[in-house]
């Protein structure tokens, strides 16, 4: 039986940043409702905000107004802890130097589950094991972080994020430097964990093509809105012509991809 549950869903929601003289508001009135079990890519030009748009949904930011409901619940409610074990985040910041296996750095997953002293017990050993084996990686768990391809250490990346047993999952640009191959390897992850496990997973990208053929609805920024609807339909409407102010891009509704002319 599919599972309609709403993960997370906005009110009247305006984000943007502070300036000298008050704030700056980027989007207003955004009206987002992420379901269970779907994959939804947040695709715009660069610069446009979706980063922010991701960090005030995740509650690393705080919105000009409105409100960011988790799993129905005010997500100022949350207590930090709370929050991370309803929703994991991948984001694009470079890891800091260490020592670190791969095999820690998915163990940090447990971190909102462990006591102040991070021992991991008999269950998180399970669920860093399960997610090990979903993702197959386990050939390079021993292997220090920095000796593994751009796309492995992703790839491990996502595999903390379901160790951390989260309905919910919010990446940033996650097939960033990584080749055709790899995307793929990648997206079809994210579509297996959202049709297999029931996750919910937002993740911004600039490789639309891509996502139009492997999401099931998407979020699309333009100059003066936020729109969500699922791929054909925006297609339909010809959204995709105007995404980009270019001259030498047109979006080609017949094979759903961008040409160069």
């Amino acid at each position: 039986m599919q599972n309609n549950s709403t993960r997370l869903h906005t009110e009247n929601l305006a984000i943007g940043y502070p300036t000298k003289n008050g704030s700056k508001t980027l989007f207003d009135s955004i009206t987002i409702e992420l379901k269970a079990g779907k994959l939804i890519a947040l695709v715009g030009e660069n610069g446009i905000g979706k980063s922010t748009l991701l960090k005030t949904i995740s509650g690393l930011l705080k919105p000009i107004s409105g409100t960011v409901f988790v799993n129905n619940k005010n997500i100022n409610t949350y207590k930090s802890i709370e929050l991370a074990q309803e929703m994991s985040l991948v984001l694009t910041e470079k890891l800091p130097p260490s020592n670190l296996t791969i095999y820690e750095i998915i163990a940090l997953g447990r971190q909102p589950y462990t006591n102040w002293l991070g021992v991991l017990t008999e269950e998180d050993q399970i669920k860093i094991e399960k997610a090990i084996d979903f993702t197959g990686i386990r050939e390079i768990c021993d292997k220090k972080h920095d000796e593994v391809s751009d796309g492995q250490l992703q790839i491990a990346l996502i595999t903390r994020a379901l160790a951390q047993d989260t309905t919910l999952i919010i990446l940033d640009e996650p097939t960033t430097h990584l080749d055709l191959v790899h995307k793929a390897k990648l997206l079809k992850l994210l579509q297996k964990l959202t049709h297999d496990l029931d996750k919910t997973i937002l993740f911004s990208t600039h490789d639309i093509d891509l996502a139009i053929q492997m999401c099931d609805e998407m979020i699309v920024c333009t100059k003066n809105k936020v729109q969500q609807n699922i791929p054909c339909n925006f297609i339909e409407s010809g959204i995709f012509n105007s995404l980009f102010s270019s001259e030498h891009l047109n979006f080609d509704a017949k094979i759903g991809k961008y040409k160069i002319i």
